[in-house]
């Protein structure tokens, strides 16, 4: 059985028994983007704030791309943002990308939201993110995209070798 969950018009469908008793709901996070949540604002919140009492996260990808206003997001139930991938890209090479998103840091600590950088590719982008508050980073520093079976080899390999 799957429960249909509209958020600004658009439907995620989310296997409501899965969810309700075999699965704890605080470990599903939901990433929205800035375009979806904004759509119907007032009704997208009553959902979101509806999902957020059994348990489920939710987190703004993207974050910066899109129109949303700072009243909007102090009302939206987020715990995290997605700091877009093309602010991170020149945060080392260009101060305006810098103080973007030393601003976003900055915002999101202060709203009490984790924020999470997209789009790492190099050790000094790594190092200004960690300097400025930003300790949770996703990229290509760390892996390229692969297929599972290739995945699953490297995991295994890895768990082997950290028990000796």
């Amino acid at each position: 059985m799957l429960a249909n969950v509209g958020l600004a018009g658009s439907r995620i469908a989310l296997p409501a028994t899965a969810i309700l008793s075999a699965i704890n709901p605080s470990n599903l996070k939901l990433e929205l983007t800035e375009s979806l949540v904004l759509d119907d604002i007032d009704n997208t919140i009553l959902k979101m704030h509806s999902l957020r009492e059994i348990g489920i996260r939710f987190s703004m990808d993207d974050f910066g791309t899109g129109y949303s206003s700072l009243s909007s997001l102090r009302k939206l139930p987020l715990y995290q943002l997605k700091i877009d991938q093309s602010f991170v890209r020149d945060i080392t090479t260009d101060p305006d990308d810098a103080v973007i998103v030393q601003t976003i840091i900055a915002m999101a600590m202060s709203l009490g939201m984790e924020v999470i950088a997209e789009g790492v590719e190099t050790e000094e982008q790594r190092v200004f993110l960690e300097l400025h508050g930003c300790h949770a980073i996703q990229g290509y520093l760390f892996g390229r995209p692969m297929p599972l079976d290739e995945f699953e080899r490297l995991l295994a390999s890895t768990l082997s070798t950290s028990k000796q």
